[in-house]
């Protein structure tokens, strides 16, 4: 049982990620508003005549159709990704449970409810109370991020660089605390007061014991919190923090509530021990690698260049295999107790992280890594890379309807693996009447996930990688992107009356106009010569087989 819980907290940490296991992730508003749009001022197509006078034009009645078809689905995404920050709430306070600040606390509490109360109901309902209050407290805590920054706020965090930073910032200081370096810890004084107020009798005084708990177990739960709080936050989904904390509070509250019906199950739980101490070493270690997303998030936004893709798995591979040693006990940190020997649990728990670390290497030489694409950089930031060469390798020879002359910002954003895209609308547009093929829009993210993992594990499949290639003319659209535009290039939007300054602001702003979605990725499939939607555009689809059939009705629909 002890080591079961290192298992849930790594399921804890990747869950952590939801937007991964969301079908789409990244919500940009940058510069967005999403005001009504008259119908008489409604056009069908982006206007090109000039870039000073570039805007983006509102939907026309007939994009209008399949952009409401389009967004027909966002309340069914916006639900998964809740229901995976919950999971990952829940996932989290049940990692919580076993940290050195509450795991001794729980027969302690239990035992206080069961000699006060006069009977076991009695003693139940005080538990039931007590994990009531603890909800509460936490979900307060999750509606109050919600009030302070607001809706617009929390759906800009997930593109924007400084908060990004601060984000990989936050993460490695709670790795620091988890390995020992300090402990975060609440001022006394609020202990204190709360220790005192909780002599009360009544609901008052269960209460304030359970504002106790939290204030003292804070150099444990604050991590976790904190790693949910930001978590849920650059999700996008307005109630992310509250449903985040509702399903760690939940998890955290309910052994209460059992163990106070059912004492006698106090005698199977473990001893506290230095067990619980390697616990938090390992979930610190967990924090320091997943913070290392939020840096990657930064680099490519800002076109830095600096975190390559084999510098994030040469980080990743030296910290799980530093964790694998750890659990090996063959390194200890100064706070950890003297042992004789590591159980089997830990053992098998050592050799799948050691085998994890070992998966990643082959990535150094540009192995695709289907299982963690989502999180790391792009294929092509990669200097050695013998996977896209192959890929390359099957691609028809230059002058079968392939443009080899330099895409506009080419030099900005990297390729996926095997295509040549185009990465201004205009220049891609221009290119598919001239070629006389349909058109992919992909409104992407440097920070998207789901984008990385389509790429890497949808679009290189066999049966969708030439309909793509060779089939349409990929335009990729980056909403995230910081780059200024030429002066000339700057606008105000038709749709929300903004500055639109940077190549993100203005994808984004394409994206919203035309097609009423703000969420990535998000794939449309256009007739150049109309610039009409051929099919219903979709978010991401992880079935190959799925995917290749949205693009083949595109074709159909194309050449009918």
């Amino acid at each position: 049982m002890k080591l079961f819980l290192t298992v849930l907290l790594t399921c804890f940490s990747l869950l952590s990620y939801n937007r991964a296991d969301a079908r789409q992730d990244t919500v940009s508003t940058d510069g967005i508003e999403f005001s009504p749009v008259e119908s008489e001022a409604a056009q069908d197509s982006v206007s090109t005549d000039t870039p000073d006078k570039a805007t983006v034009a509102a939907p026309g009645t007939s994009q209008e159709i399949k952009a409401t078809a389009a967004s027909s689905g966002k309340t069914g995404e916006q639900q998964t990704t809740l229901w995976a920050i919950f999971i990952a709430g829940f996932l989290g306070g049940l990692a919580a449970l076993f940290m050195p600040c509450i795991f001794p606390m729980l027969p302690f509490t239990v035992s206080f409810f069961t000699k006060k109360a006069h009977n076991k109901s009695q003693a139940v309902r005080t538990a039931v109370l007590y994990g009531i209050s603890i909800v509460c407290i936490y979900v307060v805590l999750g509606l109050l991020i919600t009030v302070i920054f607001g809706a617009d706020a929390l759906n800009s965090l997930s593109t924007n660089g400084v908060f990004n930073f601060v984000f990989f910032l936050l993460l490695v200081v709670f790795a620091a605390s988890f390995l020992g370096a300090f402990e975060i810890t609440l001022p006394s004084s609020w202990v204190n007061k709360m220790d005192e107020k909780s002599d009360k009798s009544g609901l008052a005084g269960i209460f304030f014991m359970a504002a106790t708990l939290s204030l003292v177990s804070f150099s444990c739960t604050g991590p976790i919190i904190g790693t949910l709080l930001v978590q849920a936050a650059v999700s996008g989904a307005l109630l992310g923090p509250a449903i985040g904390m509702l399903g760690f509070s939940i998890a955290l509250a309910i052994p209460f509530a059992l163990f106070a019906m059912f004492p006698s199950w106090l005698n199977a739980l473990p001893k506290s021990g230095g067990w619980l101490n390697s616990v938090k070493v390992v979930l610190g270690f967990l924090e320091l690698a997943l913070g290392l997303k939020f840096l990657s998030n930064v680099d490519l936004a800002y076109h830095w260049h600096l975190f390559d893709r084999e510098v994030f798995l040469v980080l990743w591979i030296v910290i799980f295999g530093l964790m694998g040693i750890y659990l090996l006990g063959k390194l200890r940190l100064s706070h950890d107790s003297p042992s004789n020997g590591i159980s089997v649990f830990r053992l098998f728990l050592a050799i799948i992280v050691l085998s994890f670390t070992i998966y990643m290497v082959p990535g150094l030489w540009g192995a695709p890594l289907k299982s963690i694409s989502a999180f790391l950089p792009p294929q092509a930031t990669q200097d050695f890379d013998l996977y896209s060469a192959s890929l390359n390798s099957t691609a028809p020879a230059a002058g079968a309807g392939q443009d080899n002359t330099p895409h506009k910002f080419a030099d900005l954003f990297e390729k996926p693996p095997g295509l040549n895209p185009y990465f201004d609308y205009a220049e891609g547009i221009a290119m598919a009447k001239k070629a006389g093929k349909p058109v992919m829009l992909d409104f992407t993210g440097h920070a998207c996930v789901n984008c990385r993992k389509m790429e890497a594990n949808v679009w290189t499949d066999k049966t969708v990688l030439p309909l793509i290639r060779d089939q349409y003319i990929l335009i990729q659209l980056y909403v995230d992107d910081k780059t200024e535009l030429n002066e000339h290039d700057q606008y105000t939007s038709k749709f929300s009356g903004k500055l639109i300054n940077t190549i993100g602001k203005q994808n984004s702003d394409i994206q919203a106009s035309r097609f009423n979605s703000n969420s990535q990725p998000f794939y449309v499939l256009l007739d150049p010569n109309t610039e009409q939607v051929l099919v219903t555009p979709q978010g991401a689809d992880y079935d190959p087989a799925a995917y290749a059939e949205f693009l083949q009705s595109g074709l159909s629909a194309f050449r009918p």
